[in-house]
């Protein structure tokens, strides 16, 4: 049931309407959608209506979109009366605001204010792209690559504009505009940008977006970005099918505690293929660690938090670099761009990707490397933290009706729910011993293939996860992870769920129950249980922290290279993501015979055996001693 088959309403408009509705109101604001990718720029400029008694908010959709996903749910959210489109044409209301041109907006009765979507005016509109359902827009000075949005194509009906308000963000659009369609120019405004806005107001609080998605100090976000079509990142029509040879790549090239792996994709590719084609496509990348971020509420803050983006021209990348973080173009279609807009320079001048060459060595030359261009921040908006005035003054104005007396204010971002990565591929752990300091380096390919630390020979295993997709790996498994609340029921607790294993996977030497952010606890075959956690050491970094499995990956190496953890426990430190880690070891006691030999199992000897064997010239760990 698509969204055009929403029954006409009667409250607070259509027939009848005053009869039914518990208050009257002097003025209607109805927010036009044209997807879901618009929505978003309404949803910014929405709050600058609240709290005003004078005002109904209606909501509609043009239906002339090929992406109709997700807008049902976006009404449902909203919880605003919901106008079926051919209700709205024959509604009068005293403002409509849209973010897109699409649809039949000059048949609309009531006056008309247009905001980009995008930063921007920028893109061109291909052959063969248009939504259908847009009427008949006349050429003026267009072509029939026209700029989206800033050419007669899209602005004038009879060789008139029908809007009554063209929101741009800076001047150079308006000197573009007129020079394709001065006939719109007296319906320009220069409004700013508010989602550039909440995403500035809002970079005092990247240390939480960070923690949010489960960022440990010392690790460094990488957000890959794609706008929608073919030629997009996430595209496989520009000459070269990237994404699917890349994604394995940069989780075994990019250690798992050094990086951390985001995904912010257009909603156009979200509602298109369908979030669960999307999810299915990157299955594997989200098992070693990927997150795909909501592309609605939670982009920004993933934006805030990112320290590199790997992106293409779209404009998330550009809203990146005007933020001042690296960006490296992994997809680059410059016939996409208007040549004259700020995003077409950007691409030009952008460092790219080279997706065949190494990837951890391009991203660290391009967080050394990174001088902010000073383009994007520039032309992003003429009127930094200024747009909810500039438009709500505008809004106001078109429906003749003074401004309330509170100041303008746009909604502050809201800080997206804890969402770490959860990583059940197998990891690939190489490890250097030098008395109580480990070394460490986990990926989800073996190390010797993803060029990593060349010194880290000492101790080689294969640590994963309990829920892993391949039990197979279960039995090649050095060690065998999961999380879980210390009396959760269903595993029995730390000391219960770690001696079923080591039962059940006669040939893996370490379980390692993982209880809380910075807590574990390991069971060795001879050695015993123990409770790992945060320490405090010499030289260790006062801010340190991580994984707790790799805390246990580190005990276990050092057992294996001939460590003995003392009755009063001990501190080693770990040394990954380019900081110390203290982590103090504390002997648990335990009954007798807690874990022992299964009838007809072969016991474990402590050997790594899953990553070092058949390797000539690995220094291998001799087994756990008794």
């Amino acid at each position: 049931m698509g969204v055009g088959e929403v029954l006409a309403i009667r409250v607070p408009v259509g027939e009848g309407a005053g009869r039914w509705s518990s208050r009257g109101t002097a003025r209607r604001v109805l927010f036009v959608v044209h997807n879901v990718t618009s929505a978003g720029r309404l949803l910014d400029v929405l709050p600058l209506f609240h709290d005003d008694f004078r005002v109904q908010l209606l909501v509609t959709s043009t239906e002339s979109s090929v992406f109709q996903g997700g807008i049902r749910e976006l009404f449902a959210e909203l919880g605003l009366p919901v106008l079926p489109w051919e209700q709205a044409l024959s509604t009068p209301v005293d403002l409509a605001v849209s973010a897109s041109f699409g649809g039949q907006l000059h048949r609309l009765h009531g006056k008309l204010s247009v905001l980009s979507h995008g930063v921007g005016y920028t893109k061109r509109l291909a052959k063969g792209t248009r939504d259908k359902g847009q009427g008949t827009r006349d050429k003026g000075q267009g072509s029939p690559e026209a700029t989206f949005g800033l050419s007669g194509e899209w602005l004038l009906v009879g060789g008139e504009p029908f809007v009554d308000g063209l929101v741009l963000s800076h001047p150079e659009q308006l000197e573009r505009l007129r020079r394709v369609c001065p006939e719109a120019e007296g319906a320009a405004v220069l409004g700013g940008d508010p989602c550039f806005d909440r995403m500035l107001a809002a970079r005092a609080y990247r240390g939480r977006f960070r923690r949010a998605l489960g960022v440990r100090r010392g690790q460094r976000l990488v957000v890959l970005n794609s706008t929608w079509n073919p030629e997009g990142f996430f595209g496989n029509g520009g000459g070269q099918d990237v994404l699917p040879s890349l994604l394995p790549r940069l989780t075994a090239e990019l250690p798992a505690d050094d990086y951390r792996l985001a995904a912010v994709l257009h909603p156009n590719i979200w509602y298109g293929h369908g979030p669960g084609q999307v999810r299915a496509w990157l299955d594997q990348a989200r098992r070693s660690g990927l997150t795909l971020i909501d592309p609605v509420h939670a982009w920004r803050q993933a934006l805030l938090a990112a320290d590199l983006v790997l992106g293409d021209f779209g404009a998330v990348s550009y809203y990146a670099a005007a933020l001042g973080i690296p960006v490296l173009l992994a997809a680059a279609a410059h016939d996409r761009l208007d040549p004259e807009a700020p995003l077409a320079a950007f691409v030009r001048e952008a460092p790219r990707l080279d997706p065949q060459g190494p990837l951890r060595e391009q991203v660290e030359k391009a967080l050394a490397d990174h001088r902010p261009l000073a383009g994007p921040a520039e032309f992003t908006t003429s009127a930094p933290g200024a747009s909810a005035a500039l438009l709500r003054q505008h809004f106001y104005a078109l429906m003749d009706l003074p401004e309330p007396a509170a100041p303008a204010l746009l909604e502050p971002l809201p800080l997206p729910p804890y969402d770490p990565p959860r990583r059940t591929a197998p990891l690939h752990v190489r490890t250097r011993v030098r008395g109580s300091d480990v070394d460490i380096e986990r990926s989800t390919r073996h190390a010797y293939d993803s060029g990593g630390d060349t010194r880290l020979t000492h101790v080689t295993h294969l640590a994963v996860h309990e829920d892993t997709r391949d039990p197979g790996s279960l039995e090649l498994a050095d060690v065998i992870t999961r999380e879980g609340l210390p009396d959760d029921p269903r595993l029995g607790g730390p000391e219960l769920w770690t001696a079923e294993v080591l039962r059940r996977h006669p040939h893996c030497s370490v379980a390692v129950y993982v209880t809380g952010l910075g807590t574990c606890t390991l069971r060795t075959r001879r050695r015993g249980l123990f409770r790992l956690s945060p320490g405090v050491g010499v030289g260790a970094d006062a801010d340190a922290d991580a994984d707790p499995a790799a805390y246990a990956s580190s005990l276990y190496a050092w057992l294996a290279a001939g460590g003995s953890v003392p009755p009063g426990g001990t501190t080693l430190r770990m040394h990954t993501a380019g900081g110390v880690h203290p982590m103090a070891v504390e002997p648990v006691p335990m009954e007798p015979a807690a874990v022992g030999p299964v009838a007809g199992e072969a016991v474990a000897t402590g050997w790594p055996r899953s990553a070092v064997a058949g390797r000539p010239g690995t220094a291998g760990a001799g087994p756990l001693p008794g």
